[in-house]
């Protein structure tokens, strides 16, 4: 089959490219047909013998002006040339042919897509109502045929010839205008070059053209729309406020979490800074509420708090905007009482990313201690007045995990990680900026095994310091004089030496906590063991983290006794060491891509590639249940009744499971490709399937959506299905495939294929979910390769439509949104791709996935019927978008 499919792959390559060539040479032979009007007498244009028709001879169908002549004009803001017919007299010798015979269809001829798939039209096929009908050259009983002699000069013939083969290129052209489904092509018009998103109206407006990758996507007007003009153009009035942050960033980064002198907790995910207020109860109603700062551009990778407990310092990785231009990373110095930013630190410094931060304590942190990502690790301090960096030196080659200052002496920074602990020692440059020295003490193992990973380390009162390696041992290091056996870098007179050792855990230490009492704490990572120690490294208590919430990742000290744990299945604990840990956040761990919203309560439904299928309720914002699937979800929608739901995996595998009870009642196999959308019919009798494998399965349904049996499949796609929405009926469906097609299909008639697009174009449907359509076209930028548009979701109230692109975005635009280049409210967070958005059941709530992030973010519609007042409107600022767009 790969040969075959190649070669017809080919031989479609083939045919476009000669069908390109074939609208070129159509318009070089209208452009002589002008040329002729222009030049040649009306008397060449007669035929011998025939009388000159009266003054106004050229026809018009019914419905059109009397006067009409085809002339060739540029329209609007494309480049592209476009047939249009016009009032002017038109030149004797041309006529509008014969009347169309009686019983003709006045409907567009069939196609397989309107996104330049095959066709299935015929060369004469009428087009929809208005459509002028082809030219036809005159015909009377008396023509000569045309081969026979005539009275017209020798001279006079290859002109009658030229002319008559410029009136039938006029005709192929004016036929090809209205059935532009015969190549997908427009005459005249340019599709652009790949990877280029265009527009424009076809001659009689009953149609709207806009091309992705050079490939035409033909959509048509409603009816009940005379002029684009009338349509609404600007932002929708609607806003969005980021109301709640589903999930923590354990999985990859570590010293994220701390506790604000307010008792908020302060953590981070995607581009934003949580601060967490706990509430009444772990994860009960109302417990708690959370603020977020959101001046990063990229993701967060680290954290320090300011001695003061209010300011924070939060440094970012590196990136790339929409454009491809490098985002720097940076260090933001913000308040956490105003959530304004207050320093920026290091643009341009830092390579790769942020790695690692911490504030000085013994001169009020006036100081921030720096290490990027970059090869060499480079360890920079800076004023944090000023912004200014005061010295700065290469570490080390090997990974640097964790940072500090001496909390008592603030020329002594300690960093550790791969097979290392450093100790540095600052001198000087306080009032010169890039004056400072540091000069490097390297911690000696001596006789104790030296570790592969010593992850994090804290100082004690006493001055000592521990560190927990990846053996499961708690070292205790002190300072001792330098000898010749065991000599310290940089020629100082002391040098740190171990001075004890406890083996405290199985498998590495990922956190180490100083409380207020003088204990410490430690943190597990296989034996997911929190572990309190007194002096002398004496265990005094313990507790267990249970098995689905992951191994420790961070500790941090709450107010009381109590204490705030994260852990690296992406959740955050709150609880005590005597009555164990309940969760208050909790997150996906790997990409997300399946959403649904519960049809009648502000619940949502989760999957993705950590196999983990979650219902959340919007309301306590908490984890309701969690389901393994086994396998990867990628697609999810609930009954009408809301009793189950249906989730896609990527086997082909499909399964039907209970709300209530989280039982599977349906375990179905349609093939052996992912499938990559799933949707229930309005009145729950149908359920579609969207594969990978090109088809859509439809199944009937029982009224308590239990149980289902094959009805039909729905065949004719050329490539993948994207996206797929009932009518309101519950008849029809319009679906979205990889390659841009926009197909109909009559599920009710026997899963069939509507072959006359344009009588679909007054159909209402349930959901606009398909990114490709009449009324959602204008959310397309210009430059779209086709895959910048991930998801798509219009509200319930058809006031808005909800977009997320693949450049971390989330973007509100008004519904019908069928303008280019519309403009729109742009909201940014999410540090990957945004893969899905949907609105909750009373249009109060939008939620939006984050791909890579793994982020849930659940934002608060406001303003014009929302759930409060819209805030002042934003200035516009340059976007990540080509489209216009208010970045909020």
């Amino acid at each position: 089959e790969g040969p075959a499919q190649e070669a017809l792959q080919s031989l479609s390559q083939r045919l476009r490219v000669q069908e390109q060539e074939m609208e070129l040479v159509k318009a070089a032979l209208a452009e002589a047909l002008r040329l002729l009007r222009l030049q040649v007498p009306p008397s060449s244009l007669q035929v011998s013998g025939t009388p000159p028709p009266p003054g106004d001879s050229f026809a018009a169908p019914p419905g059109l002006p009397p006067t009409c002549t085809p002339s060739l004009v540029s329209r609007g803001t494309q480049t592209e040339t476009e047939v249009e017919f016009k009032s002017s007299p038109g030149p004797p010798g041309l006529s509008n042919g014969p009347p169309a015979p009686q019983g003709a269809s006045e409907e567009p001829s069939g196609t397989q897509s309107e996104g330049g798939g095959s066709s299935s039209s015929g060369a004469g096929s009428p087009g929809p109502p208005g459509i002028l009908r082809p030219l036809q050259p005159p015909q009377r009983a008396d023509t000569p045929r045309r081969n026979s002699s005539s009275s017209s000069s020798p001279s006079e013939r290859p002109r009658q010839k030229l002319s008559r083969k410029a009136i039938s290129s006029a005709n192929l052209l004016v036929r090809s205008g209205s059935t532009e489904s015969r190549g997908g092509k427009d005459p005249l018009s340019s599709p652009g070059g790949p990877g280029s998103r265009r527009s424009n109206y076809n001659l009689e407006g009953i149609s709207v053209k806009m091309f992705l990758r050079g490939r035409p996507i033909t959509m048509y007007i409603p009816s009940g729309i005379r002029s684009l003009e009338e349509l609404p153009s600007g932002p929708p009035p609607e806003t969005l406020s980021l109301d709640w942050v589903y999930g923590y960033r354990g999985r990859d980064s570590r010293s994220n979490l701390f506790v604000l002198r307010s008792g908020e907790v302060v953590y981070f995910i995607a581009c934003v800074v949580v601060l967490y207020r706990p509430g009444g109860g772990p994860g009960g109603p109302g417990g708690g509420g959370q603020r977020h700062y959101r001046g990063h551009t990229d993701c967060v990778r680290c954290l320090a708090v300011h001695p003061d407990g209010v300011r924070v310092a939060s440094g970012q990785t590196a990136g790339v905007d929409k454009d491809g231009k490098p985002l720097q990373p940076v260090v933001h110095i913000w308040d956490s009482e105003t959530l304004l930013k207050l320093q920026e630190i290091g643009l341009g410094a830092f390579e790769r990313g942020v790695g690692a931060l911490a504030f000085s304590a013994a001169d009020q942190g006036a100081f921030l201690c720096v290490v990027d990502d970059s090869n060499e690790h480079m360890l920079s301090v800076w004023d944090c007045s000023r912004g200014v960096k005061l010295a700065e030196i290469k570490s080390t080659n090997d990974s640097v995990l964790a940072v500090g200052f001496n909390p008592r002496d603030s020329s002594c920074i300690v960093t550790s990680g791969k097979s290392h602990v450093h100790f540095w020692n600052w001198s000087g440059g306080v009032g010169v900026p890039g004056n400072g020295t540091l000069t490097r003490k390297q911690g000696v193992f001596g006789k104790y095994k030296k570790p592969k990973f010593i992850p994090c380390f804290v100082f004690l009162p006493d001055g000592d310091i521990l560190t927990g390696d990846s053996e499961g041992n708690i070292l205790t290091w002190g300072r001792s004089a330098s000898d010749s056996k065991t000599p310290g870098r940089g020629g100082a007179k002391e040098t740190y030496g171990i001075v004890a050792q406890a083996h405290a855990h199985e498998g590495s230490i990922f956190a180490l906590c100083l409380q207020r009492d003088g204990t410490v704490l430690s943190g597990g990572g296989r034996d997911r063991r929190l572990v309190q120690w007194g002096p002398g490294l004496v265990a005094l208590q313990e507790a267990e983290i249970p098995e689905h919430f992951g191994a420790v990742r961070a500790i941090a000290e709450g107010l009381g006794s109590e204490l705030l744990v994260g852990t690296t299945k992406n959740a955050l604990l709150r609880g005590d060491l005597a009555q164990g840990f309940s969760p208050v956040i909790q997150g996906h761990t790997d990409e997300l891509w399946g959403l649904c919203t519960h049809p009648s309560q502000n619940r949502f439904l989760t999957c993705g590639h950590d196999r983990q299928l979650c219902l959340w309720d919007g309301e306590s914002h908490a984890l309701a249940w969690s389901v393994d699937l086994k396998e990867t979800g990628l697609c999810a929608d609930f009954h009408p009744s809301g009793a189950v739901v249906a989730v896609g995996l990527n086997t082909g595998r499909w399964l039907v499971l209970d709300t209530e009870t989280r039982e599977i009642v349906s375990d179905v196999i349609d093939g052996n490709e992912q499938l990559s959308v799933v949707r229930y019919s309005p009145d729950g009798l149908y359920l579609a399937i969207g594969s990978h494998d090109n088809v859509i399965y439809i199944y009937s349904v029982s009224s308590d959506g239990a149980k289902s049996s094959r009805f039909g499949r729905c065949m004719g796609h050329s490539s993948f299905i994207t996206h797929l929405d009932w009518s309101k009926d519950g008849n029809f469906i319009m679906s979205n495939s990889g390659d841009y097609e926009i197909l109909y299909w009559d599920v009710a008639g026997g899963c069939k294929q509507l072959k006359n697009r344009y009588e679909s174009r007054d159909r209402e449907w349930a959901t606009y979910t398909c990114v490709l359509g009449f009324h959602v076209y204008g959310v397309w930028p210009d430059g779209s390769d086709g895959t910048d548009i991930n998801s798509l979701c219009r509200s319930h109230n058809e006031r808005v439509v909800a977009v997320a692109d693949d450049f971390c975005k989330v973007h509100l635009f008004q519904y019908p949104c069928a303008r280019a280049k519309a403009p729109s409210r742009m909201y940014g967070g999410h540090g990957s791709h945004v893969t899905s958005v949907r609105f909750t059941h009373d249009d109060s709530h939008l939620v939006s996935l984050g791909g890579k992030d793994a982020s849930i973010f659940q934002w608060r519609v406001l303003g014009a019927g929302g759930a409060g007042p819209a805030p002042a409107t934003p200035s516009r600022t340059p976007s990540l978008s080509p489209a216009s767009s208010l970045d909020v």
